[in-house]
């Protein structure tokens, strides 16, 4: 019985210095990560939204709280004028998350374009979410503040062909990004006022 008690002991101090050298390793890594995911998966989706720019969006940036956590927004200057901002929604799609960036016009309440960033879907049929403009160029001019859904569930957009669930959480995910949005309107409005040239 001692045998046991000292196993299961020694197990539970294992344990918690293993749980605590991770949680170390990941608050130490976090910053590292996060800009990996901006350079790799978030850069090229973000320059193709805000392609004609005069700023580079990367570094125009600034963060609003939404919820408990903070949101990375980016800022696209048009005509000199700081009016578009770039966010990230994500929602489930087959496999896992489907993680979409979604431009907006700040004057006009338009979306100005949307990319996927990040996904996990079957190559070849929720994967064209990213590669194949077919399902991102339906949404640029279209109003943020409406519901978005594909033509199946009683919608306007139509779905990729083999990936109707990975199109309804891009249309979803950018739904998410509306409501945001409506919600955060004059912080975004205020918060774009300092990339004024």
């Amino acid at each position: 019985m001692k045998e046991l008690i000292k196993m299961v002991v020694v197990l539970t101090i294992i344990s918690s210095l293993s749980g605590g050298v991770l949680a170390y390793v990941n608050d130490l890594t976090i910053d590292q990560r996060d800009y990996q995911n901006l350079i790799n998966n978030q850069a090229p989706t973000l320059k193709t939204i805000l392609e004609g720019a005069s700023n580079d969006p990367l570094e125009s940036k600034f963060e609003v709280k939404y919820g408990p956590k903070k949101m990375k927004c980016y800022v696209g200057v048009f005509d000199g004028k700081p009016n578009t901002v770039v966010y990230e929604t994500y929602k489930s799609g087959y496999a896992d998350k489907v993680y979409v960036m979604v431009g907006i016009n700040l004057e006009t309440d338009k979306i100005v374009g949307i990319g996927v960033t990040k996904h996990t879907e079957t190559k070849g049929y929720g994967a064209d979410a990213k590669e194949k403009p077919d399902l991102k160029n339906q949404f640029p001019g279209l109003d943020i503040m409406q519901e978005f859904k594909v033509k199946k569930e009683g919608g306007t957009i139509d779905a990729i062909s083999g990936a109707t669930i990975t199109s309804a959480a891009v249309c979803k995910a950018v739904t998410e990004a509306g409501i945001r949005y409506k919600e955060l309107k004059p912080e975004l409005e205020t918060q774009v006022k300092q990339f004024s040239n």
